[in-house]
């Protein structure tokens, strides 16, 4: 199950942490509010299905998805925290491990092999910062209000349009602009809209259609995108549910609908399938582990074990081209 590695700063800049290792109180169970206490731990090598990163506090691990706030600070629901799995303009599908144990990242695999996503022209894999917010779960236990699907079984996914290019397991502070209702094979699947609350942008934004004064067509482009991007696979263009962007106080109202689904879900109240929902921050609740003790408890590696990242299939360097109707454009064969 669980993994765990690496041993970053979790800073703008991704500056690998020197600093002595921290005295830890393994009785303090308080929410993670110092976001400089946290660390990385990395194991494998990237682009292959056994490389991990585990996020650390004070040196002891935790969970990416269950132990980091939605919220940095309560008084605000439009300021949630971010997860970034995917830097941007990287093509390595990466995400959080619903079923190991503290939930670290890994690379998503499809019919065992490492998954990557194609180059689809003008843009060059993901053009934006993609990633996941804690605290949050697409129930899969029932159909959305909105969509009439049921939920992915993931955190809600967000992306951020400012310009930081990220790194993998950076924990940051994002503005909610809106977000996409997607329908993926028939599965509830938000996508959020979202900017650094550090990027110079987020002062003038508060919506999409504040974005479009700043940042004409880009809220377009990506909804465009994210409609096109499996079809060089061979899939089908994906359907969003209302057709555009919803505006940011109905997406503010989704979060924290999903939060309410995710506090079920760590509590054990709901069918959790393979989740596992292990968490160091609220000792009332069965699914609780002290941070001190996972390692052993949960065998998480305690130490990095990083090795030079494994080659990329060439094909994921090509460009593919979409017509007017998003179908791919293949050149005739030279036989």
């Amino acid at each position: 199950m669980a993994t765990k590695t690496l041993f970053a700063l979790l800073l703008a800049g991704g500056a690998i942490a020197k600093s002595a290792c921290p005295v830890v109180n393994c009785t303090d169970v308080s929410a993670l509010s110092d976001y400089s206490t946290l660390r990385l731990r990395e194991v494998g090598a990237r682009n292959t299905l056994d490389w991990r990163i585990w996020l650390l506090r004070d040196g002891k691990p935790i969970s990416f998805w269950h132990d980091v706030p939605l919220y940095p600070d309560e008084s605000n629901h439009q300021v949630v925290n971010m997860v970034v799995e995917i830097p941007r303009w990287t093509n390595g599908k990466i995400e959080i491990k619903r079923t190991e144990p503290l939930n670290p990242i890994f690379h998503d695999e499809k019919k065992s092999l490492p998954r990557f996503v194609e180059n689809v022209w003008p843009h060059k894999s993901y053009p934006f910062l993609y990633g996941s917010i804690p605290q949050t779960w697409e129930s899969p236990n029932f159909k959305h209000n909105f969509t009439n699907f049921e939920g992915d079984n993931d955190p809600v996914d967000i992306i951020d349009i400012g310009s930081d290019p990220g790194y993998v397991g950076q924990v940051k502070q994002v503005k909610v602009l809106g977000g996409l209702a997607l329908a993926d094979g028939e599965e509830t699947d938000w996508k959020i809209i979202a900017v650094d609350v550090n990027d110079p942008l987020a002062a003038l934004v508060s919506s999409v259609e504040d974005l479009e004064k700043h940042r004409p067509g880009l809220a377009q482009t990506y909804r465009d995108w994210f409609t096109y991007y499996k079809v060089a696979r061979g899939d089908g263009v994906i359907p969003i549910v209302g057709d555009t962007w919803q505006n940011a106080d109905f997406v503010v109202n989704v979060l924290e609908e999903s939060h309410g689904f995710w506090q079920d879900l760590v509590a054990g109240k709901v069918d959790t399938g393979e989740i596992n929902y292990n968490q160091t921050s609220d000792a009332s609740l069965e699914s609780f582990i002290s941070r001190c003790e996972a390692v052993d408890e949960l065998s998480i590696p305690k130490k990095n074990a990083k090795k030079p990242a494994a080659a990329i299939p060439e094909k994921y360097s090509w460009w593919y081209y979409l017509d007017a109707d998003y179908k791919l454009i293949e050149l005739p064969s030279s036989s």
